[in-house]
């Protein structure tokens, strides 16, 4: 062969080079190398300290072993729709994260996913005019109330200082919850993103009622909500004493008698002015056995027709006294973070029966699993009056008001410091307590104490309402099949 043939085929290779192809980026790396160049690595972080602080900072341990991809901090609700539109077409898994209480693995907290923090949006201010308090995601109801004090003010929003105002989407209980309703019915408006990134306003007047009604008590299924809107409660200041209450603490030997005191209470009970929590410890390495009562009043005493029963029963101290409803509100400081903790609930009509076998079984998986994987096991009650539903400022919510008085039941487990697993026998034998002790034909479960694998929205007395509606402002189901939440849709 030609020494100029040769020359010309190894020109002919040098100019043809083999094309060598790049792997494409995984759905959530591509979110994040998109949001650096949109918003910029101020709002995006995948390290460093922020990071750190914000994916180990949920109150649930379980939920701080979670590692982003990459966190965003939105300033606006523009930048949440930047985020969500390309979460949205990358196909990427995300959660979304604002007080950071959740007790259910993955609702705020994503592993090689986006996870939306809004600790940089906590803003909150109130209009004399309008008599409404206006209030971004990423505030505690603590904070809130610090702020809208002085105007004799309050957002009637969670129990203890560290609930986020997450609480709303999910109902929102309140020691004053009998005279004032759930949280979520003093919703004026909502400012939410939907999962394609398209900003609206949903109230119960406009076009997007449906999706309004959805918002209260959905959770984190029908969109991210940016801004509330809320009637404000005219509580008074922190000077002014206008309600009589506090704890009771009692042996675990009064449980039955105290038990028994609730029945009558939810059935016989019907000022909307008392207000009244129980939480019944049936294992608590600090102080075995030991129950919490938290009564309240919106007068200058406990009245003897409504909290005789409990006041007759035999305690060990009591912590009572004038309030303000400032005072309240900051009267259970929020639990440390550090320990893993587990939901699960039901909803019980005021029947002895159904109260003594609930909680039997409840000490029946205590004994079996308390020791050595946890701290503390409670059975917290929440009298739900019919005045609760009554008290609405904005037409129904998504549970559906099931017209008789009931209880709330939250099965409350807290795990072993440095425990970062459930353990699986502790995790099926607690699933098997929650199947041995449903709620009553027709009583909604309360969603935000409910565990992840309970259908909750079954429960709520018009789902095919909500399928619609969800299918409706999420015709893809994105929202399910991209980030844990609710089952059911």
């Amino acid at each position: 062969m030609p020494l100029s043939t040769l020359s010309s085929l190894a020109g002919a290779l040098i100019l043809t080079p083999v094309a060598l192809s790049q792997p494409a980026l995984a759905p959530a790396a591509s979110v994040c190398s998109s949001l650096w160049d949109t918003l910029g690595s101020t709002l995006v972080k995948s390290s460093g300290p922020q990071y750190n602080a914000t994916a180990a900072g949920t109150w649930n341990l379980f939920n701080s072993l979670d590692h982003p991809t990459c966190i965003v901090y939105p300033q606006t609700a523009s930048d949440v729709q930047v985020a969500m539109k390309s979460i949205y077409e990358q196909g990427a898994r995300y959660a979304v994260q604002a007080g950071g209480h959740s007790a259910m693995i993955g609702w705020n907290s994503v592993t090689d996913g986006i996870l939306i923090s809004f600790e940089n949006m906590t803003r909150v201010s109130y209009d004399a005019d309008t008599n409404w308090i206006s209030l971004q995601p990423g505030l505690r109801f603590s904070d809130a109330e610090i702020v809208l004090e002085p105007h004799g003010v309050a957002i009637i929003g969670g129990r203890a200082t560290d609930v986020g105002v997450g609480l709303l989407l999910g109902g929102g209980l309140n020691f004053a919850a009998p005279l004032y309703g759930w949280s979520a019915d003093r919703i004026a408006e909502m400012d939410v993103v939907l999962v394609g990134g398209e900003l609206i306003t949903a109230s119960a007047t406009n076009e997007h009622s449906d999706l309004f009604r959805a918002l209260k008590g959905g959770a984190n299924r029908f969109g991210i909500v940016t801004e509330f809107r809320i009637y404000a409660a005219k509580t008074g200041r922190k000077d002014e004493k206008r309600w009589y209450g506090g704890s009771i603490t009692y042996p675990g030997s009064a449980n039955q008698a105290l038990l028994n005191a609730t029945v009558n209470y939810i059935n016989n009970v019907v000022d909307p002015n008392a207000g009244a929590v129980i939480a019944l410890n049936t294992f608590n390495i600090s102080a075995s056995d030991a129950t919490i009562l938290y009564v309240f009043y919106l007068g200058n005493n406990l009245p003897q027709h409504i909290f005789g029963e409990f006041l007759s029963i035999s305690s060990t101290s009591q912590s009572l006294s004038p309030l303000s409803y400032f005072d309240m509100a900051f009267l259970v400081p929020g639990n440390a973070r550090g320990n893993g903790q587990q939901f699960g609930g039901s909803s019980w009509l005021g029947d002895q029966g159904m109260f003594l076998n609930g909680y039997n079984r409840f000490l029946d998986f205590t004994a079996a699993f308390a020791h050595p994987h946890l701290v503390a096991s409670s059975l917290i009650i929440s009298p739900i009056l019919v005045s609760q539903w009554e008290a609405s400022l904005s037409g129904p919510n998504a549970m559906g008001n099931p017209g008789v008085p009931y209880a709330s039941i939250n099965f409350d487990l807290t795990y072993a410091p440095g425990d970062a697993f459930r353990p699986e026998d502790v995790d099926e034998g607690f699933k098997s307590m929650l199947a041995e002790t449903p709620p009553s034909h027709g009583l909604p479960l309360f969603i935000s104490e409910s565990n992840a694998s309970q259908d909750v929205f079954e429960t709520y007395a018009d789902l095919p309402f909500l399928k619609a509606t969800y299918a409706k402002y999420d015709p893809t189901r994105f929202n399910m099949e991209h980030t844990d939440g609710p089952i059911g849709l």
